[in-house]
């Protein structure tokens, strides 16, 4: 059984400097479907010191997330893209961007479908499409893996949604959350760096009338976790085969920072049933964290680049590391603000400061002191 990893929240207005310059470990991914690496392979020959190292055990890597972003075609976003000089580099700021990059493994959540196909789901609000050649927007943001257990990956239905799994998958840009059929869906995918195992899980209970389906036996979808039966057996099955697991569900009420009681009560379950870290998303907005049996909770990373309205955003980098005796899993903000279709960071140490008193207030049992750093309130 593998160890529990001893978990620390810290956030710190100094984080560039930290991820700027972080270790690229070498990151490998489950056998089927191979995947290219994002780092280039370390060489066979090793130093005395690196052997001593590797006898240890120890390592150290950087897991980075951010939360919803939006390539359709007619979004105030693309919109905006299309008419910038340097393409994405103008609507991320580049110390976001130096962030995301210098990550080991960088996860963002892809909220939209790639299709030039399919029509439109009948009575839904907001339907997102954008031209599979967008893809190569990630690569540009230096994403590694991709949520798609959400509300809007089935917007032009089952055909789009077919052309999303083959759009990525031609990227070698790996996905959880979603399927050709159920037995894909609920499948949690692995990536190892520096010989830890690290398995992505994610789930759907965003939608109040769920136009999205699961995925069956024999028709493609995604996870759902209203029932959050599957869901805990896939997070049973990824702690049985990884090291650290990392749980992605898509849920919350839009727009509001106040916790719906079932995000709390299923957070804990799945801590219960194995997740070393639970990463929340579809808010639109910042919601707060909380510690439970030493396992962080980041309820909603909110907006990344979703729309063109001004709201509190963040990267949340999982510095990972340790040896054989002690793993440790530090949680670092990256502050930023989404606006006017671009994303700023936040430079200004007086408005980094307000955005942590913000988190404060809407986190569940967590104080943050003067440098940033999140304390446990027992």
């Amino acid at each position: 059984m593998k160890r529990k990893l001893i978990a620390e929240i810290l956030l710190v207005s100094t984080c560039l400097g930290l991820f700027g310059c972080a270790k690229q470990a070498d990151v490998k991914v489950q056998e089927e479907p191979v995947y290219q690496e994002k780092t280039e392979d370390i060489s066979a020959s090793t130093s005395v010191e690196d052997e001593a190292t590797e006898d240890k055990g120890e390592y150290d890597f950087t897991l980075c997330f951010a939360g919803d972003i939006n390539f359709d075609e007619n979004w105030a976003t693309t919109q905006y893209l299309n008419q910038c000089k340097n393409g994405i580099q103008d609507c991320i700021a580049p110390e976001l961007m130096d962030v995301m990059k210098s990550a080991d493994i960088m996860w963002i959540n892809n909220e939209f479908t790639y299709s030039d196909g399919g029509q439109p789901l009948p009575g839904k609000a907001y339907t997102f499409r954008a031209n599979p050649s967008r893809v190569e927007l990630l690569k540009e943001l230096g994403v590694d893996i991709v949520g798609l257990a959400n509300n809007h990956v089935y917007d032009y239905g089952k055909d789009a949604l077919l052309d999303t799994f083959t759009t990525l998958e031609d990227a070698k840009i790996p996905y959880v959350g979603a399927g050709r059929n159920l037995e894909e869906a609920s499948k949690p995918y692995y990536m190892e760096v520096e010989g830890k195992t690290i398995a992505f899980v994610a789930a759907s209970r965003a939608e109040k009338n769920r136009m999205t389906p699961q995925a069956t036996d024999t028709e493609p979808g995604i996870l759902r976790c209203y029932d959050t039966e599957l869901f805990e057996e896939e997070i049973k099955e990824a702690d049985a085969n990884a090291d650290i697991v990392v749980a992605l569900p898509h849920w919350g009420t839009e727009y509001s920072t106040t916790l719906e009681q079932v995000q709390v009560d299923t957070a804990h379950k799945y801590i219960e049933d194995g997740a070393d870290v639970i990463i929340g998303a579809h808010t639109h907005c910042l919601q707060g964290f909380e510690y439970y049996k030493d396992v962080p909770i980041v309820y909603s990373l909110g907006n990344y680049w979703f729309n063109e309205k001004t709201l509190d955003t963040m990267l949340i980098n999982l510095h990972c590391y340790g040896n054989d005796d002690e793993q440790h899993m530090d949680v670092i903000i990256t502050p930023g603000l989404q606006t006017g279709c671009t994303t700023q960071y936040v430079k200004d140490a007086v408005e980094q400061r307000a955005l942590y008193d913000r988190l404060e207030d809407i986190s569940v049992n967590v104080d943050i002191d003067d440098e940033g750093k999140i304390e446990v309130i027992e």
